[in-house]
């Protein structure tokens, strides 16, 4: 079904979107950024007011956020639909501005290996920096979750917040390779963001606004790892800073903005896909393992929720590493939505000549057991 244009009243007014979120939250982070460059008017609220609870809340089946409610009352969940919807049907005034999906078959897929690595990747480096740091960044996070709210809620959330920890493979036997990759992460970052003022060019595309959810909301913006960032990588903060801005906030860079190469990413990119390739493939293939298991022993059903409530977020653990690093880890199946999106773009002939190059194939050279798929905003089985 074609949804109407955001922001489009049946009197042919525009009125703001609605985004429950909350400051310190990643995703909220992601699909913020993503309003405020495309000039979608907007009003955030904190899934605490009472009417997310009895308007929202029974639409999307959870207390989870962001949420992007539009002027008829369509309420959309989860950043990648939110992104999608808005590509799709455009704003209020047309096309969005600056489109976040590139044309070009190999930017495309990159930037959805960029989408899947945020999610799978670097949400364990967000999660250890806020949570392990706890007693250095104590006074920032209690008033950051006390936002909306009042201290004993943010006691409690503070609290099975950090019960996620252990699904996500944060312990003491992977933190110093967390902390390792950190900083391996802001150096190569910081080299592309010296020539490039976006992942793949010069607009955000979807690459850029997942990894800006943890490299904002988290390492950006709690004390701990926003001094390592302001410290080793000034072009990440600038970047930050450029993609929470209402426009391209390109000052520091040429005008005009140097572009990619026709025939190749540049170089500034390579140590960037290695580093993802290193630390994704060892783990996602033990999660396709595990999904093969779980098929063949569960046969679930197209059209059937993922989970037994919409809340779960799990399906089982499974035995793996982070950069050599053993950890019995949470499965989400929304790892595998994600991936799926990467296999698909990848199946285009320049793309898998690119991935070829990089040693990338084993993201897209495969076929998963089963698709997963977003309906009725919640993961479901394809």
């Amino acid at each position: 079904m074609t949804l109407p244009r955001a922001g489009r009243t049946t009197a042919g007014m525009t009125k703001p979107v609605t985004l429950w979120g909350l400051p310190h939250s990643l995703y909220t982070g992601r699909a913020r950024s993503y309003l405020r460059k495309q000039r979608i008017a907007y009003v955030e609220r904190p899934p605490t007011d009472p009417e997310f609870a009895s308007r929202v809340m029974p639409t999307i089946g959870r207390a989870i956020i962001p949420v992007v409610e539009l002027a008829d009352g369509t309420i959309i969940q989860d950043t990648v639909d939110i992104i999608d919807h808005f590509e799709r049907e455009g704003t209020a005034q047309g096309p969005v501005p600056h489109p976040a999906c590139p044309a070009d078959a190999r930017l495309l897929a990159l930037a959805h290996l960029f989408e899947l690595y945020a999610v799978d990747g670097l949400t364990r480096h967000a999660m250890h920096y806020r949570w392990s740091y706890l007693g250095e960044q104590e006074a920032f996070l209690r008033h950051a979750f006390a936002t909306g709210s009042d201290a004993s809620r943010a006691e409690a959330t503070m609290g099975r917040m950090h019960s996620y920890l252990p699904m996500l493979g944060v312990d003491a036997a992977t933190i110093p390779a967390i902390e390792e990759s950190y900083h391996e992460l802001l150096a190569a970052l910081d080299a592309h963001f010296a020539v490039y003022q976006f992942l793949l060019g010069a607009s955000p595309s979807i690459a850029d606004y997942a990894m800006f959810g943890p490299l904002f909301a988290h390492l950006g913006r709690d004390p701990v790892p926003l001094a390592i960032m302001q410290r080793e990588a000034p072009h990440v903060f600038r970047w930050v800073e450029r993609m929470h801005a209402p426009d391209l906030d390109s000052v520091d860079y040429p005008t005009p903005a140097p572009e990619f190469p026709d025939d190749e990413v540049p170089e500034t990119l390579a140590p960037l896909l290695a580093q993802i390739g290193r630390e994704l493939i060892p783990d996602l293939t033990d999660r396709l393992t595990f999904l093969r298991d779980y098929v063949a022993q569960h046969q679930p059903k197209a059209g059937d929720p993922v989970t037994d409530r919409p809340h779960r977020r799990v399906i089982g653990t499974v035995e793996t590493s982070f950069r050599d690093v053993a950890y019995t880890g949470g499965v989400q199946p929304y790892t595998f939505f994600l991936w799926q999106r990467l296999i698909d773009a990848g199946r285009h002939p320049e793309a898998r000549a690119l991935f070829a190059k990089h040693d990338l194939t084993a993201f897209i050279d495969i076929d998963l057991p089963i698709r997963v798929e977003r309906r009725d905003q919640i993961e479901v089985w394809g």
